[in-house]
């Protein structure tokens, strides 16, 4: 099978240094899988941090074209530049705010018809202030915190909010009550069954809603956790949601570093900052033209391999710099090493998980740092 990446690489400006493939057919192929799993609750799709830094615009187009409604970023500011890129429809796509309301962004948030996931009575209270001057009521979501710690509602405050929900929910539109799950990816956790009991109780509470607890681990814990609607982020991108199980997700990313320079070197000789590397015997060297400056991990130095002509590995030799790697490509066949030639630095021969664990991370911050630097190119296949 043709690998369709390569001609879209003879495209690439001589002038790049990197590049990043986005394959959004992959990325579409997920969404379905995953929809399909939680079939009849609705499937959303987290598109905070530049949606993984892929590209909030592209791949929230690309899902809405598939069929998700509901988007989730972090703050005020993202949410209103993916209302500016999406296509103007009716029913309009659900874009929630997960930070909430902070002082003075009620405005900002309601103009862009944006829905904020209250996580305090204080969200709560400027959002029904809002609504109040408006003349009518804004739709939110509620979260509720059942362990996690972080945003929620405290306990204090969902018993204030059950004991006087009729005054205090006045003036807003709760379209769902959520949590967040702390340890879905690790599956023998019990604190996820407490969250799910908690949550439970919470809704027993208070006034009937939809209601959305699992992230992307906890859309495989079952259908317990599904509710009516879900809230898959890694999982779209191509990174293991379940690392109990092989990796049900098709990969998205691929990252290819231009050839600069090939070097002979002899034994003895040594290789990048600090000397760490020293060469066993006479061979070959090839710059890179990436780096930690590119969102490459410093961590990964002496980690790792590029792969060369789509079938030779070469490992990664020697400190990450800002803007370079280098490889040991003495036993790639010299045709593969041509100066402006491509090496694959991150696809299926090493995907994003195992350069997440070769340093010492998670898949998380392995994308959600890939910089601004690479030469970007959308793949719009199938996906499968």
């Amino acid at each position: 099978m043709t690998d369709p990446v390569i001609p879209a690489l003879d495209g690439v400006p001589s002038r790049a240094g990197a590049v990043l493939v986005i394959d959004l057919g992959a990325l579409a192929a997920n969404w379905r899988d995953l929809a399909a799993r939680v079939a009849p609750a609705e499937c959303g799709a987290v598109v905070k941090a530049d949606a993984y830094g892929l590209g909030a615009g592209p791949v929230a187009r690309r899902l809405l074209a598939e069929g998700a409604h509901t988007f989730f970023v972090a703050d005020t500011e993202a949410g209103m530049a993916l209302r500016t890129v999406l296509p103007a429809m009716q029913p309009e796509p659900r874009i929630v705010v997960l930070h909430g309301v902070p002082p003075g962004a009620a405005p900002d948030l309601a103009a862009a018809r944006l829905l904020p996931a209250l996580n305090t009575l204080g969200d709560l209270e400027r959002w029904r202030a809002e609504g109040q001057r408006r003349g009518a009521p804004l739709p939110c979501f509620v979260h509720i915190d059942t362990g996690m710690n972080r945003l929620g509602l405290t306990a204090a405050e969902l018993d204030t909010l059950a004991g006087d929900a009729d005054r205090l929910l006045a003036g807003v539109r709760v379209e769902s009550w959520m949590s967040h799950l702390a340890c879905a990816d690790h599956p023998a956790d019990p604190m996820t069954k407490t969250q799910l009991g908690r949550f439970r109780a919470a809704l027993a509470r208070l006034p009937a809603a939809r209601a959305s607890l699992a992230n992307s681990a906890g859309i495989f814990h079952g259908r317990d956790y599904h509710f009516d609607l879900v809230r898959p982020g890694i999982a779209l991108y191509g990174p293991n949601p379940a690392p109990w199980t092989e990796n049900p997700m098709r990969p998205v990313v691929r990252v290819f570093a231009r050839i600069h320079q090939v070097r002979p070197v002899s034994a003895g000789d040594t290789v990048g900052y600090d000397a760490t590397h020293r060469i066993g015997r006479p061979g070959r060297i090839a710059a890179l033209g990436m780096g930690y400056a590119d969102g490459y991990p410093w961590a990964l130095s002496g980690r790792g391999a590029a792969l060369f002509g789509g079938a030779y590995r070469a490992p990664l030799v020697g400190r990450v710099s800002m803007d370079l790697l280098t490889a040991d490509v003495t036993d790639v066949p010299e045709q593969f090493l041509a100066e402006g030639g491509w090496a694959e630095v991150i696809g299926p021969h090493r995907p994003v998980d195992t350069a997440a664990t070769e340093a010492g991370t998670i898949g998380y911050e392995v994308l959600t740092r890939l910089g601004s630097r690479y030469h970007r190119v959308h793949l719009d296949g199938p996906g499968g």
